[in-house]
């Protein structure tokens, strides 16, 4: 029996494999005498009762469908569940651990992402919210944005001139920042204050363009090997070789333009924490 499924499924593997869009909402179910239904221990008239009515659910899935494979994988999280901890995580300013650890003790919350019993059990793991945004994107984080404030317009919670000056915050976006103290760090600023200078017209006798990329790539192999006394001396010629730039470009011009001003604030910057 085992055998005949395997060859249905090898002879047509698309109606075995499960969709990754997420889950829909599930419908209303019949009162259990075991279950709390959230409906009757909460206040309709609270502020997230009342703007879990005004927001456009429907919207969200419609944005994050394109996302999602239509076949193959697991099926992903509900779309409503998410936004809305992401909405608490981000108005309470909490961690992911600490929203869903909440989210099991607040029936608001609950009804909020879309729950109709109390539910005792954290409904998803906390590393799978990371994961969510980074599929979300500036698109899908534009499109929450803008149907949080269509809701509050809709509740007179906010005004339209509250929207003359918007800061957006978007520390919790994953970034390709590198460490302070990294080698290639400072191998990156001597280029680029090498470029700045020469497009002012300095003349720069070394740049050290191929003694930094060499130097890179020794430091990178030695720490890779636990060979950190040698990686320390490399991250320290790179470091002398970033000194040089500097001081040959502070030595032709004591009052640089704009553009090499501000990188030759960074290189020292970069220089003196390395």
């Amino acid at each position: 029996m085992a055998l005949n499924l395997l060859c249905k499924g090898l002879q047509n593997p698309i109606k075995l494999a499960k969709s990754m869009k997420p889950k829909a909402t599930p419908p209303c179910a019949q009162p259990d005498f075991f279950q709390i239904e959230l409906s009757s221990i909460i206040s309709l008239q609270h502020p997230l009762v009342r703007l879990s009515a005004e927001i456009s659910w429907d919207a969200f899935e419609q944005q994050l469908q394109p996302t999602y494979a239509p076949v193959m994988g697991a099926p992903g999280i509900n779309t409503r569940l998410m936004v809305s901890l992401h909405y608490l995580k981000f108005q309470h300013d909490l961690s992911d651990e600490d929203v869903v650890a909440r989210w099991v003790e607040n029936p608001y919350w609950q009804f909020f992402s879309g729950m109709q019993f109390f539910s005792h059990k954290a409904p998803i793991d906390p590393s799978s919210m990371s994961r969510w945004r980074s599929r979300l994107g500036a698109s899908g984080a534009e499109a929450m944005l803008k149907a949080t404030v269509e809701a509050g317009l809709k509740l007179d919670a906010i005004k339209a001139t509250d929207f003359v000056h918007l800061n957006v915050d978007t520390t919790v976006q994953t970034k390709a920042i590198r460490y302070p103290t990294d080698a290639r760090l400072c191998d990156r600023v001597r280029e680029r204050l090498v470029k700045a200078a020469r497009k002012e017209g300095l003349k720069i006798k070394r740049s050290y363009v191929r003694v930094g990329r060499r130097l890179v790539m020794k430091q990178s192999r030695y720490a890779h090997a636990r060979q950190m006394n040698r990686a320390r001396a490399m991250q320290r010629k790179l470091k002398t070789n970033l000194g040089r730039v500097i001081r040959e470009v502070e030595k032709q011009t004591p009052h640089p333009e704009s553009a090499t001003a501000a990188m030759l604030v960074v290189a020292k910057k970069i220089h003196a924490q390395t």
